[in-house]
């Protein structure tokens, strides 16, 4: 790889300096984007970019491979995230990121913050700092599940493929691209399952928090599996693919809004004795685009909402919360295991 160490970081470093403001920005909801056609300017220059960065050692450039995501905060705002080894679930050794934030400006977005200057356009993104002697140039990627399009297999029951009519699909509403609407749900036919969906989050630049993009998958209505728009955030006990409130991701997998995701759920029920006494605790896997998120965790009690139904030994049915974003699915399939009394057995390959 050849990178122009001196004219890059001359370059970068011209930019205006300015204090790194970490406040977050006070902003309403906006709009929500479901498609492509209703997004705005900023949308083209978030994302992820992915490539090479060298880091000077003992005198001499270490090559190593560096990620990026940056996401649109609304009226030219942007925060992001370099990260040391590559990007989340692809080479990012889990400890090491720095924070950038700033704006659209001569169209190209410059980010400053952790030491570093950033400089993105709708294709490419460069990056360089004298105070921790690093410089890089990233392209940007589209990265897509593993698992997206997964066919459901011979013993699957199929929850919805484009039609409403399931006899295991309750209150199932289409929008006008033909995908399912949040607020419906699955009338479970197991108490033991793998589930399979995939969902669209809307792109709202302007909101924040449990405001941007929020839905989840309650699991027999008392475990969520939260469904937020946490790209480029820090994966923490209430953001995508956390057990809401309860316990956080192992990785935040989060892809940009507007970019179908997975998840690939393996659930073992709690079991309960004839008088009714829990013995044995739920089990959850979790895997967020084909990563392992959540691996053989034991659940001790009912999260979110899920906590004014209670535990019990009956399956109730799994809701596709309305937190009144226009969150999508598709391709929702389920796979039930009978008598299964052993742990859930591990979905990661370490």
């Amino acid at each position: 790889m050849r990178i122009p160490i001196v004219v890059l970081l001359a370059g970068l470093l011209s930019m205006e300096s300015a204090e790194f403001n970490r406040t977050v920005f006070a902003a309403g909801p906006g709009n929500a984007a479901t498609n492509l056609d209703a997004v705005d300017e900023d949308f083209k220059f978030q994302g992820e970019f992915s490539g090479q960065g060298a880091i000077q050692r003992n005198g001499s450039f270490e090559i190593q491979k560096m990620g990026l995501q940056v996401a649109a905060q609304g009226k030219g705002e942007f925060i992001g995230v370099v990260y040391l080894g590559g990007l989340p679930g692809s080479g990012w050794d889990r400890e090491t990121k720095f924070k950038v934030r700033g704006k659209l400006q001569n169209n190209k977005v410059e980010l400053a913050g952790d030491g570093l200057q950033v400089v993105v356009t709708e294709s490419d993104a460069k990056f360089a700092s004298t105070e921790k002697l690093m410089v890089g140039e990233l392209a940007k990627v589209e990265r897509h599940s593993p698992t997206l399009g997964k066919r459901a297999p011979y013993n699957a029951f199929v929850i919805f493929d484009g039609s409403t009519s399931s006899e295991y699909l309750k209150n199932g509403k289409l929008d006008e691209e033909g995908f399912l609407k949040e607020g419906c749900e699955i009338v479970t036919p197991a108490n033991d399952f793998t589930l399979h969906l995939e969902f669209k989050l809307p792109y709202m630049p302007e909101a924040r928090g449990q405001g941007r993009a929020n839905s989840g998958v309650y699991i027999h209505s008392r475990y969520e599996v939260q469904v937020l728009d946490s790209f480029a955030l820090d994966g923490v006990f209430n953001e995508c693919g956390a057990l809401y409130r309860y316990q956080p991701p192992n990785v935040n997998m989060c892809l940009p809004p507007l970019t179908w995701q997975t998840y690939d759920i393996l659930y073992i029920a709690p079991r309960f004795d004839a008088e009714g006494n829990k013995i044995k605790n739920a089990v959850i896997s979790v895997h967020h685009n084909g990563v392992p998120v959540q691996d053989q965790f034991e659940i001790e009690r009912a999260t979110g909402a899920g906590q004014s139904v209670g535990e019990g030994p009956n399956p109730l049915p799994i809701k596709l919360q309305n937190h009144s974003n226009p969150v999508r699915y598709r391709n929702v399939w389920m796979v039930p295991h009978r008598n299964v009394e052993a742990p859930a057995p591990s979905l990661a390959k370490r």
